[in-house]
């Protein structure tokens, strides 16, 4: 199986773009840049268009959004030539950024120009080399996420990056705008899953929770990471930049946790989820990979619920901002065309997580050596009690 991000789309499926634009664009730039043959364009993700290019006999990506309308706020590749211009200096997994044109005219959208690293993507498949691995490529995950998070924002001139205060408000308002949005390509008779209203209702009546705010990466998981294909667990860069800003960093974890597919999940989850985590043994569970950031991450994850369900539904919204593309005919990507059918099952999946299913602290047994549990577990229990009592029968 190949693992490497030298994996291209074939030229007819690949995305057309006006090359000769760009050419020009470059000669007038002083770079030497050939349209001929063409760039290939990546394979991996769904959102975001990204071609292996060369610039002065060098190879760079050159990423720009996909075709058609965008969703607000996001595919920002201003926003995104901002932090890797600038975060690699304290972070180096960051790419760095080289070069941002904002005139649409040349290739129909803004993009950027950054570095290119190869290596190894993992997507929903692992191989058999790196079954034994798993342990290990959890805690890497983690580790990296947490060293992302521990970068001081105005060490790298990102001080004033976003608007911390209120993120989290902003970000339950921003994902049901966006919902709306969508469905009117996905649900063009107002025909939404039941669970998508009550869903929306108890996110927006619940009391939002505080933690101290560091950067966000904003879509956080393992096909982000490129890994060194000299052991498969050394990170050797972290991409997709689009959405970063300041705001609460728990909100980087659950996303991560809304990725971390378990096999006893419900198999919608699979059609979207791009981690290999319920398909081979070994890696880490959600309960585990929460401990273990708990741990290294030293914050309180007593609140994790509401954070689970809010990215949770998230998690949904972007998989129905991806197929409206398909709606819309901007794309025949038939990876896209499959996520139709799943769409009502997150929603139901996410509902049930609302509820306390699917949600691993309900299932923990509380053991007669209470007093030698860890404070990790302790307050998680002693807080799911409280809140669900009238729920849960313990």
């Amino acid at each position: 199986m190949e693992l490497t991000t030298d994996i291209f789309f074939t030229l007819e499926h690949q995305q057309p773009q006006n090359w000769n634009n760009l050419e020009d664009y470059f000669r007038n730039l002083g770079y030497e840049f050939s349209s001929d043959p063409p760039p290939r364009q990546f394979v991996g993700g769904f959102g975001n268009l990204n071609f292996l290019i060369l610039l002065d006999g060098e190879r760079y990506v050159l990423r720009r959004p996909p075709l058609g309308p965008l969703p607000p706020g996001a595919n920002d590749m201003g926003r995104e030539f901002r932090v890797t211009s600038r975060l690699w200096k304290n972070f180096p997994l960051a790419p760095k950024a080289i070069l941002f044109c904002d005139d649409e005219a040349i290739l129909g959208s803004t993009f950027l120009v950054m570095q290119y690293r190869p290596g190894a993507v993992i997507h929903k498949e692992l191989p058999d080399f790196l079954h034994d691995k798993t342990w290990q490529l959890s805690e890497m995950v983690i580790d990296v996420l947490a060293s992302f998070q521990a970068v001081d924002p105005n060490s790298v001139g990102l001080g004033d990056l976003g608007k911390p205060e209120g993120f989290l408000q902003r970000a339950v308002k921003g994902w049901i705008k966006r919902f709306h949005v969508a469905a009117k390509d996905v649900y063009p008779d107002h025909n939404y899953p039941i669970a998508t209203k009550i869903l929306i209702d108890w996110l927006v009546k619940q009391p939002v929770p505080y933690t101290k705010p560091t950067l966000l990466h904003n879509d956080f998981k393992l096909n982000n990471i490129v890994l060194n294909t000299d052991d498969y667990i050394t990170p050797i860069a972290l991409l997709d930049w689009d959405m970063c800003t300041r705001g609460d960093p728990l909100f980087d974890f659950a996303t991560l946790l809304s990725y971390w597919v378990e096999p006893s999940d419900p198999p919608a989850l699979n059609v979207v989820g791009q981690m290999p985590t319920s398909a081979t043994p070994g890696w880490m569970n959600r309960q585990q990979i929460s401990e273990y950031y708990a741990k290294v991450s030293k914050l309180d994850l007593s609140n994790i619920h509401y954070y689970r369900v809010l990215t949770a539904f998230k998690h949904c919204v972007i998989f129905m901002q991806i197929y409206a593309r398909f709606c819309r005919g901007t794309t025949t990507d038939p990876r896209i065309a499959e996520l139709g059918p799943a769409l009502d099952c997150l929603f139901e999946f996410t509902h049930d997580l609302m509820r306390g299913e699917y949600f691993w602290i309900l299932r923990l047994t509380i053991p007669n050596n209470w007093n030698k549990i860890s404070w990790f577990q302790t307050d998680f229990i002693k807080n799911i009690i409280i809140a669900t009592s009238e729920i849960v029968n313990f």
